[in-house]
């Protein structure tokens, strides 16, 4: 099911979804080079990644695509903001990836830089799916076993993060300590988020 695009508002809400992707791929940028564990579904992307032999950027659009066709078997409404996150995220993340450095053997900066990923991922979500163009894949999923199961954003987005996690890991993906705890956090943190951008996921439509 596709939702409307309101011409009007696009250009504005063009670059309202624009900033949130590119937050959403400093995140995971963040979380790679802080070297405690990726989140996880980059645990299954920079797996998939090394066997297929494609940029963790490209991978992350096909897994996209595959996450998108189970949100739309669950009945997702969807929307051109769905589609552009499956292309734009994985494109900012492989831009930003060479401005920030891979960091070793200083927990303290390690540490800022994954929790810093989980708040700036947390609002990234919070500021794309509040211009209401649809969800990206992921998140479509999310809000999907939000709707389908009845169990708040908190639940659906951990208990979907613990399941990828296992899967990318036994892929060889790089799971860590770090990857537990942003999987215990990012729930929370998109709830948050959510919060303080005022976004009411599967709201009547209107614009």
């Amino acid at each position: 099911m596709l939702k409307p695009v309101y011409w009007k508002t696009f250009p504005l809400d063009f670059l309202r979804i624009q900033l949130g992707f590119a937050l959403y791929g400093i995140s995971i940028v963040l979380m790679i080079k802080s070297n405690l564990g990726t989140s996880s579904w980059a645990v299954l992307d920079v797996a998939l990644s090394k066997i297929t032999g494609l940029t963790v950027g490209r991978m992350t659009i096909l897994s996209g695509f595959v996450v998108l066709l189970i949100a739309l078997a669950m009945r997702e409404q969807i929307g051109w903001g769905t589609l552009s996150n499956m292309l734009f995220i994985g494109l900012w993340l492989d831009f930003f990836n060479p401005f920030f450095p891979s960091i070793e053997h200083n927990l303290v900066t390690q540490s800022a830089m994954l929790l810093s990923s989980v708040v700036v991922m947390g609002n990234a979500s919070a500021i794309y799916i509040g211009v209401d163009a649809g969800a990206g894949p992921r998140d479509s999923l999310m809000l999907a076993i939000n709707r389908v199961f009845g169990v708040s954003i908190r639940m659906a987005r951990t208990s979907l993060e613990l399941t990828i996690i296992l899967i990318g890991w036994l892929l060889g993906g790089p799971a860590g300590i770090g990857t537990a705890i942003f999987a215990l956090l990012i729930g929370p943190a998109v709830q948050w988020g959510f919060k303080v951008w005022k976004v009411e996921p599967h709201k009547a439509n209107g614009h």
